[in-house]
């Protein structure tokens, strides 16, 4: 018996990374899954690979930042299997660089993603959990609680999740529907490869350290255990719980150990 049997999920951001290795392990559990996200090949390939697996699957097309595209992809499941019992708010990227590098117009990109993208998600598949007794899974980061040189906007966007996701914990008590909020640290997926636009980008470099890094597979059977569990919210990987465990109870040591390069102030010539 699997842990979502008879059950029906969503995941957004389902064509690769955390969010294909989630819904192929839904489907493992028994669930039939939808998978959500902007590359309809990449989504059709996870479809299948859960079919192969023995499970059922559908693939949905839509941008999280589409009120239109994620009423429809809701529209599509309850049309298809007539329930909706669990959604993973999965879909986001990472903008990087410097404060003085950056735009106004970057940080909006950032959170209309990882933030009012995640809002527009809950708040589509919200009636029809409440119908099931559902289940809501937000995908945050380690990051919510740290940030580094440069990371400003992906950290700002994480710590908004985490706010959310507690928020909704603690309105949602006695509802039957529950929020788990999964707070990864490093985990193998395309957004080390993500540019500040949301492309993607093969030959990018993934920064992050491949020593650190956990598989998007071991990840999945974590996150799939704890949205099972209904817990209120999960940090795994050993790394990312130490690095939360200083950052809340020593924030000044992360501060000097994470600060990087001091700056020089600017220097104007002198005239004539």
């Amino acid at each position: 018996m699997g842990m979502f049997d008879g059950k029906v999920a969503w995941v957004t951001g389902g064509g690769s990374g955390i969010g294909a290795s989630c819904a192929l392990e839904l489907g493992r559990q028994g669930a039939r899954v939808a998978v959500s996200g902007r590359r309809g090949d990449k989504l059709q390939a996870v479809a299948e690979a859960i079919r192969a697996a023995g499970g059922v699957a559908l693939a949905v097309p839509c941008d999280v930042s589409s009120d239109d595209d994620l009423s429809a992809a809701v529209a599509a499941v309850i049309a298809e299997w007539g329930q909706l019992d669990l959604v993973l708010a999965n879909a986001g990227f990472g903008v990087a660089a410097r404060f003085d590098k950056l735009t106004v117009a970057d940080w909006e990109r950032q959170f209309e993603v990882n933030v009012f993208g995640l809002l527009r998600t809950v708040y589509a598949a919200m009636p029809h959990l409440e119908q099931t007794g559902g289940r809501i899974g937000l995908v945050g980061s380690v990051m919510a609680w740290l940030t580094l040189p440069g990371s400003g906007p992906y950290a700002a966007s994480k710590h908004s999740v985490r706010i959310i996701g507690e928020t909704l914990a603690a309105e949602l008590r006695g509802s039957g529907v529950s929020c788990t909020t999964l707070h990864p640290g490093f985990v193998a997926s395309e957004i080390g490869q993500v540019d500040n636009a949301g492309r993607h980008d093969p030959s990018r470099k993934d920064p992050r350290p491949a020593q650190l890094m956990w598989t998007s597979d071991a990840a999945a059977r974590v996150m799939v255990r704890a949205l099972h569990r209904r817990r209120r919210q999960y940090v795994f990987t050993a790394h990312g719980r130490f690095a939360v465990f200083m950052a809340m109870h020593f924030p000044n040591l992360v501060y000097l150990l994470t600060r990087g390069e001091a700056r020089r102030p600017r220097v104007e010539a002198r005239q004539g």
